[in-house]
């Protein structure tokens, strides 16, 4: 499959660079995605799996890298974040009714079509084909 949009960036794990960092990335992606639907979903993707990178990987210790990867094929679009923690423990993530960790990767995963967690890695895969 042919790349169309090849993007890859890190941010420091303060929260401003962070925002800053994903507002630069939503520029560039808006060049290539004209649906304002899917480009919130991106954005929310985005934002939750770049602060989650920050704040939990990387215990925002502003010294600590979150890094980004986005690629657009004609059929999906794949995003891949890495930070520089000790990575995720599937078993800490739960929710019941008095709290709730692990929500960010919980929205991520209702708004993607794959959602592979690896470590201190994040890959989400969203179909571009509506169907």
């Amino acid at each position: 499959m042919k790349v169309l949009f090849d993007y890859r960036g890190s941010s420091c794990s303060d929260l401003f660079s962070v925002k800053n960092f994903i507002e630069k990335t939503l520029k560039k992606l808006n060049t290539y995605i004209d649906d304002k639907d899917l480009l919130f979903d991106i954005k929310l993707i985005l934002s939750e799996l770049v602060v989650n990178g920050a704040l939990h990987g990387n215990c925002s210790d502003s010294h600590k890298k979150v890094y980004l990867k986005v690629m657009i094929d004609s059929q999906s679009i794949i995003i891949i974040v890495r930070d520089e923690g000790e990575g995720i423990d599937i078993e800490e993530i739960k929710c019941d009714s008095l709290s709730c960790s692990g929500r960010g990767l919980m929205i991520v995963e209702a708004l993607t079509d794959k959602l592979i967690l690896n470590n201190n890695e994040v890959i989400a895969i969203k179909s571009l084909i509506s169907g």
